[in-house]
Order: structure tokens, then sequence, then C-alpha cells
């Protein structure tokens, strides 16, 4: 009967807040600890599941907070009100300049306005956790301008996106920075590369058709490798066969094609018509002022797994994306590494990373967003890890070393111990590792709401706006052209490739 009733809880939709173990997730120790890089060999594996969609991972529109019960600590009004308890910390004084300069040129909704954002980290943002509600709430103020890039296929167990409708078939390799590795280094912007052989291999996108962000698209994007005796890509808007990327070339290179559609609904639809083909992912935008997010998380990655990637493909991969914003957020696996990776080598590879995309993005604002406070169960006992507070003080450390901004999750949590409470009140897993999704969703809000706080200073500064958006709160607006009608069924166009 027990089993029935924790079973039910998976079945019944809307009871997820009551299942014991949340399917968001996937274990993210997965590879090797005490190495820089995991121990895996050159190669590719095959897809073992197919891209769907998952409706019951997604956020949903509120995510409430648990009520405070008799015998336990009451919640934090920190964390009932999702208000941000610490505030971004930014010894420069400009590292987010030139995001708070693109968010003004979309408020003031000048023509082409769009504020990037690209967002890095590990399992959570794997599972569009954080970022999902990060995503959400930007869009909410600033206006939906497409739901940014993706994968071709889910390239471990769980992956997931809210917002948007993705499907691939399995007839797909593919090769990770958390291995098994590519020997060229060639894994494009999300640390995945993936290669068809045959005609079977195919992968779908498209616009929602429910809830207030991810209905519409303007232009979608497919990056690739070109390459001696590349094969040939077929790419379908709606059903309809637009064009084929021929993907031969005389030396490997990085390449994007985008391909224009009437502002509105679509689905974009590629195939390998002839193998092989190498190709990285896809992404969505809208010719509406706006945000778009790119959350690209990695299974198992820590930072430094990011120095996997050849170095001119990385950077040219940065470049062509062009984001106004980059955020790291790692730092969970790497709580796993414990004391068997020397702290000081910690900050040498996390250095040598930041400066890496900071040498590719000179313009671009950057954000280190510090891990949750992570326990272990020793005995009946739950501990913090010992290792975190070393490891959040070297990150404020070195984004200050780099010139990025710093947002304190774990001390905004509550700091070492503050896991099992949340564990307890239903915001963590009982992995004792992860937020569940409400305690993501509060986390998320809260890097929102610290990033409006340090905005409103700059935006009063630069005169303000006379938008009416630009006084809304996180969720309190629809995406720009939500109202909108559909494209008018013009047929769409290449804006060719990069």
């Amino acid at each position: 009967m027990v089993l029935a009733i924790i079973g039910a809880a998976y079945l019944i939709p809307g009871a997820d807040r009551l299942r014991l173990f949340d399917p968001k997730i996937v274990d993210s120790t997965t590879t090797n600890a005490a190495s820089d890089f995991a121990e895996a060999t050159e190669g590719e594996v095959r897809l073992v599941e197919e891209t769907n969609d998952r409706p019951e991972l997604a956020l949903r529109d509120s995510n409430p907070i648990p009520k405070d019960t008799p015998g336990l600590a009451p919640l934090p009004h920190a964390v009932r009100e999702k208000a941000p308890p610490v505030p971004i910390v930014d010894p420069s004084g400009i590292a987010l300049e030139p995001f708070f300069k693109a968010l003004a040129s979309v408020e003031r909704k000048e023509p082409g306005a769009i504020a990037r954002i690209v967002h890095y980290g590990d399992s959570l943002l794997a599972s569009d956790l954080v970022s999902g509600t990060i995503r959400r709430a930007l869009q909410g103020r600033f206006g939906d301008a497409g739901h940014g890039y993706m994968p071709i296929a889910n390239p471990t167990p769980g992956y997931f996106h809210n917002d948007v409708v993705r499907r691939a078939s399995t007839d797909w390799t593919v090769s990770r920075i958390v291995g098994p590795f590519v020997a060229d280094g060639f894994y494009g912007l999300g640390g995945v590369s993936f290669r068809g052989t045959h005609r079977g291999a195919w992968a779908t996108y498209g616009t929602t058709k429910s809830g207030d962000f991810g209905r519409n698209v303007s232009r979608f994007g497919v990056q690739y490798l070109e390459q001696p005796g590349g094969g040939i890509i077929e790419i379908k808007i709606d059903k309809q066969q637009v064009e084929t990327i021929d993907t031969n070339g005389e030396a490997p290179a990085f390449r994007e094609r985008v391909i224009e559609v009437p502002d509105g609904p679509h689905d974009f639809h590629l195939s390998v018509a002839k193998g092989p083909v190498r190709a990285f992912g896809t992404w969505m935008e809208r010719d509406v002022p706006g945000v778009v997010h790119d959350s690209i998380g990695v299974q198992g990655a820590r930072l430094r797994f990011l120095d996997q990637s050849n170095d001119e493909h990385f950077a040219e991969a940065l470049r062509t994306r062009n984001p106004h914003l980059v955020i790291l957020e790692f730092g969970l696996n790497e709580s796993a590494d414990g004391f068997g990776y020397p702290m000081e080598r910690y900050r040498e590879t996390s250095i040598t990373v930041m400066n890496k995309i900071r040498a590719a993005l000179p313009n671009a604002a950057c954000l280190v967003i510090a891990p949750n406070d992570v326990a272990r169960k020793e005995g009946t006992i739950l501990k913090s890890a010992a290792i975190m507070p070393l490891l959040i003080k070297a990150q404020r450390e070195v984004a200050a070393e780099v010139g990025c901004a710093f947002f304190d999750t774990h001390g905004a949590m509550g700091g070492p111990g503050s896991m099992p409470t949340w564990v307890g009140r239903g915001l963590g897993q009982p992995d004792l590792v992860h937020p569940s999704t409400m305690g993501a969703d509060v986390i998320g809000t809260w890097v929102f709401r610290a990033l409006m706080d340090a905005y409103e200073p700059f935006r009063a500064g630069q005169g303000g706006t006379s938008s009416p958006e630009s006084s809304g709160t996180a969720g309190s607006a629809g995406p720009a052209g939500s109202a909108e009608s559909p494209g008018s069924g013009d047929a769409p166009t290449s804006a060719g490739s990069r």
C-alpha cells in the first residue's frame, strides 16, 4: 500500500510536489573526481533514448513554497518572499555593464535590440533548472526574443528544456566534454558533438502551443562542422523542404546557417540526407526586442572541463552566438572532488577557462553563480561538505580577478548546514546535492531579482525609459509580441551561412 501511494505521485498529473524523488535531476557525479577531465576514451556513443516532450518536467507557472510546519524551523523570510538575501558582488563596478546596456536598449524598444545570455552549468542546467526560471523572469519583464540555443538531441538521459518543443531520433552518436571525447576538440557552443551517418538521423524543434513563452519564432539557426567528405543536411520548415546544407569542405570549419521565417508558430526539422554529418546545435530567436537565454548544461561537468574544447573553435562558437552576458554556474561536481583536487589547481584551471571566454568575448558581461550547499550523511548525521566554504571563497576571488560579478547562492540559502534544512522543507533533493524544482525556482528568482537590483541604478543613470514593461516584475508581463497574430504564411528565407 505504501509503494502504491508513493507510485501514485508519479502517475497523477499535478502531484509532482508529493514525489519523494525529483525526476528532473540525473546523478551529476558520473565522472572521475580527481583528474582534470573525466577518465574516458576518445570516440562516441549511441544515444540511449529518443528526445521527446516531457511535460512532467516543465516548470509550472507558480512554484508554491511549503507552509511552515509545527516541529520544523520556520522558513527564512528570503525563501518565502523569494527576495535575494545577498546582492550581486561586483568589485569592478562595471562587470555587468554590457548586459545592462543591452537591457536598456531592449526597454527602449530599439530596432533589433536583443539582450543575449549564454549560461553554462552542470546537471541543474541540463534540466533547465535555475536557468528556466531566470529566462522566464527576464522575458516576462523585457520580452520574449526567442528560446535560444539547444543541442541537436539530448546528450544524456533526463536532459530537458522548458518552453520549446524538442524531438530527435536515437540515430545520432555523441561525443562530450565529459567523455567520450572527440579527437579534434570540436564541441560547438554546447560541449557536445553529434554525428549522423545515415538518413535515419533527424531532429525537430518548434514553438509551444500553450503558456506565455516560446509561442513564436522569427529565425532558426543550425550550427555544424564543414569538413572534407561531409554529408548533406535537409531542412524543412512546417513540413516543407526549404533547402539543403552541404557540409563538405576543404578543411574542418565551424559553420552556422540561419533561416528566416515570418514571426509566429513554426516547426524546424533537420535530417541527414547523406552522411556523415557533424552537427552541434540549433537556436531560435525573434525579430522583437527582448531577451534570449541560452541554457547550456552538461551533466557531470566541472568548469575546467570547458577547456576540453579546441580553443579557436570554442572562441568562434562564442563569438558567433555573440552574447551580452556569460553566466558560469558550476560547483556541485567540484564539491564531489573534495580535497582530492587541490584548491590551488582549481583556481588555476578556473582562471584559465574564464580568461579564454573573456578573450573571445571582450565586450561581454560576466557573472559567476556559486553552487548551493551540499551535504553528506555520516552515520545518522547530515553534515555540509567541508569543501564548500573554501570552494565558494575561491569562486568569489577568481571572479573578482578576471572581472566577473558574483552571486553567492551558498550564502543566500544559509551557508554551511543549510542543505539538510532545505531537504526537510522540500527545497532540496534527498541526494543532499541538488535543490528540488521548488528550491531551484527560489534560487533562479533570487538571481533575477539581484540582477534587477543591480540594473535599476544603471537604468536610472541612463535616464530611465518610457517603456511600460519597465515597471513589471517577474512573470507580470507576457512575452513581447504575445498578442500578435501568427505569421502571414510567407515562405521562409535563408539568411545564409557564417
